[in-house]
Order: C-alpha cells, then sequence, then structure tokens
C-alpha cells in the first residue's frame, strides 16, 4: 500500500490501534510526512521524552484520569519515535523493544512465571536485584553505583546512591542530625574563607538531607517540590 493510501486508510478510521500508531510514526518520519519530524534525531527531542515523562508524573500526582490518560499517550509517542529512528537505521524495531520487555519481566518474575515461591514484596524486590545484578553483571557496589543514571534528577540519584552504598545506614536518627549539623557548620566557616569549596560543601549537605529523608522515609524529591509548590502558593496569596 502507498504512504497516499495509508494516510487515506488513517483518516476514515474512527478508533486506532496499535499497529495505527506504528504507521502514523513512521509516515511522519517519511518523506511525504512533516518535514519538521524528519529532521529529529535521538538528541533532538530528549528534552521532549523528559519533559512528557514528567507530565506523566503530574498527572498521577493530581490524580487526574483524564490528563493521565493523555500523557501516557504522549509518552509512548515519544518511545514510538525513538523506535522508528532506530528501525530506519536497521537496528531495532517497536517489536524488538516489545519483546525485550516481555522477556525482561517474564525472567524477573519467577515467583509467578517460574516456580521461586515468595512470602512477601520485600522478597520480590530481594530477588529482582538477585537477578539484575546477574543479567546486567553488576558485581561490584561501585558498578551498581556508577550504574544509576548521571541524568537522573539530583537528589533522587543522590537518595539512590546514598541507600545502595549504606551511607550512614547503620546510623539512628539524632547521628543523622549530629553529622546534618556540622555540615552546617563545615559551610558557616568555609563560606568565610577565600577560594572556598562552598559548591563540595552544598553537595555534602544535600547528600545529608539526603540521607535524612531516607531515615524518616520521605522521598527528599518529592519533599522539596511540594514545599516549592507551597512557597508559590504563599507568594500568590500575598500578591492578590
Amino acid at each position: 500500500m502507498s504512504v497516499k493510501k495509508e494516510k487515506e486508510a488513517l483518516m476514515q478510521k474512527s478508533i486506532y490501534n496499535f499497529e495505527d500508531l506504528i504507521a502514523i510514526t513512521r509516515i511522519l518520519r517519511s518523506d511525504e510526512g512533516c518535514p519538521w519530524d524528519r529532521e529529529q534525531d535521538h538528541h533532538s527531542v530528549r528534552s521532549s521524552l523528559i519533559e512528557e515523562t514528567y507530565e506523566v508524573v503530574e498527572a498521577v500526582d493530581t490524580e487526574n484520569p483524564t490528563l493521565l490518560r493523555e500523557e501516557l499517550g504522549d509518552l509512548l509517542f515519544q518511545i514510538m519515535f525513538h523506535a522508528q529512528i532506530e528501525a530506519e537505521e536497521g537496528r531495532f524495531g517497536v517489536g524488538e523493544v516489545i519483546d525485550d520487555i516481555c522477556k525482561k519481566m517474564i525472567h524477573r518474575h519467577p515467583h509467578v512465571f517460574g516456580n521461586v515461591e515468595v512470602e512477601n514484596s520485600a522478597e520480590v524486590l530481594k530477588n529482582w536485584e538477585s537477578i539484575k545484578t546477574e543479567e546486567k553483571q553488576r558485581i561490584t557496589l561501585v558498578d551498581k553505583l556508577r550504574a544509576i543514571p548521571a541524568m537522573m534528577p539530583a537528589l533522587m540519584r543522590a537518595s539512590k546512591v546514598g541507600k545502595k552504598a549504606g551511607v550512614d545506614g547503620t546510623a539512628d536518627l539524632d547521628a543523622v542530625l549530629d553529622a546534618l549539623a556540622r555540615e552546617i557548620e563545615e559551610i558557616r566557616a568555609t563560606a568565610k574563607t577565600e577560594n572556598a569549596d562552598l559548591q563540595g560543601a552544598l553537595g555534602a549537605l544535600l547528600m545529608r538531607v539526603c540521607t535524612l529523608s531516607g531515615k524518616l522515609n520521605v522521598d527528599a524529591e518529592h519533599a522539596l517540590s511540594a514545599y516549592t509548590d507551597r512557597l508559590i502558593d504563599q507568594i500568590a496569596e500575598k500578591n492578590t
């Protein structure tokens, strides 16, 4: 079927399916498609993937199912777009992406698709990490820490690194608070020194805050985001 006939067939449909999405993505990237879409590569649309992911998160946080449905579609299209770019290069397509994730989910859930028995979700997570370590050959602690994406939001990454590394893992709450107080005092002293490494001192302080968040079972990223929202609301109230 020619691209022209594919377009006509698609425009006549009232309900679309996954195969239609594959066709639409391919057509947009074709010579008879959209000039802008044709010009893009993985790097040029990288920020769009991140933005769409956060818009999905916003829909989840606001418990808005209508918005969630829309944003999941936007995120899905980003995945389709990246897969289409690879398909054009002959490396892989969305079919291989789906095949890979299906195999991964089956392999990482032996208690569902195999004979492994678990008593609770904690055992599920333990098995998951063990299987993941075997798959990725991330044997050492350094291997596991370096596998945490460097482009992840800083507080989220720091929390994951700190947890995996066991930073202050055995310390009680008072010990963590004391360590946080020492970091603050160090910044107080460092700030008065010429050519001081303030970035390093602030980094250490923020890591301690992430450690404290873990002790309190509070997500540091969510905590800062929620406080930022409250701050905006307070400013809005003062200016009304």
